[in-house]
């Protein structure tokens, strides 16, 4: 075979190559991209309930005696992180028992009736930035707390969720761009100089 035939098998591996490691590169940054920043709840965020990023809405719900602890008695979510004057209603479910809605330590005063259904709203103004935890007083001990972050300025911890529960895009860090970046380029040379021996010479057939 002349020297500027390359084998069809020789190619192929060339090809290979680029794409496995086109891949590896794109799913580390996939999973640099996917890290995030949530408010730090503490002792919360290992309670029933889950944690949600609802900043950029002006009123929010959370569910007072939702399935969670062994029973009915959790609120849902368990921790939420949103802006100042933002309104936060808790909305018994009916279900669990008498609950209430109590602080435990933090900026706003939180103190609900113990009740089996209705609701309470507490407006989060910007004076009442910070966290505030709370609790339903007769089931704290079974893991029924929860916890508001009011504003920008709170301690915050990296989860592995791609942006907030909310529902919007994740915040795609400056590190994973220049990753993807790198990886299209070194794709595209690969591809380019495999192109450049099949066309113009290079003996790559199998010995």
């Amino acid at each position: 075979m002349s020297d500027n035939v390359v084998s069809r098998r020789g190619f192929l591996r060339t090809t290979a190559g680029a794409t496995a490691a086109a891949g590896a590169a794109t799913a580390t940054a996939g999973t640099a991209a996917a890290q995030s920043e949530m408010a730090d709840f503490g002792e919360v965020a290992d309670v029933d309930g889950g944690t949600e990023d609802l900043r950029g809405e002006s009123e929010v719900t959370v569910e007072v005696g939702a399935s969670g602890n062994g029973g009915n008695l959790a609120f849902s979510p368990a921790g939420i992180w949103v802006d100042p004057g933002t309104t936060v209603t808790w909305e018994w479910t009916g279900e669990g028992g008498d609950h209430n809605v109590a602080a435990t330590d933090g900026p706003a005063e939180l103190d609900s009736p113990l009740q089996a259904d209705g609701t309470y709203e507490f407006e989060f103004t910007e004076d009442l930035a910070g966290i505030t935890n709370y609790q339903c007083e007769p089931h704290a001990g079974l893991g029924m707390l929860g916890a508001v972050a009011v504003g920008d300025d709170v301690p915050t911890v990296e989860t592995g969720g791609g942006g907030g529960a909310s529902g919007g895009p994740p915040q795609i860090p400056d590190s994973a761009k220049t990753l993807g970046i790198a990886t299209f380029v070194a794709m595209i040379s690969t591809l380019s100089f495999a192109f450049f021996f099949v066309k113009f010479g290079g003996n790559y057939d199998d010995q």
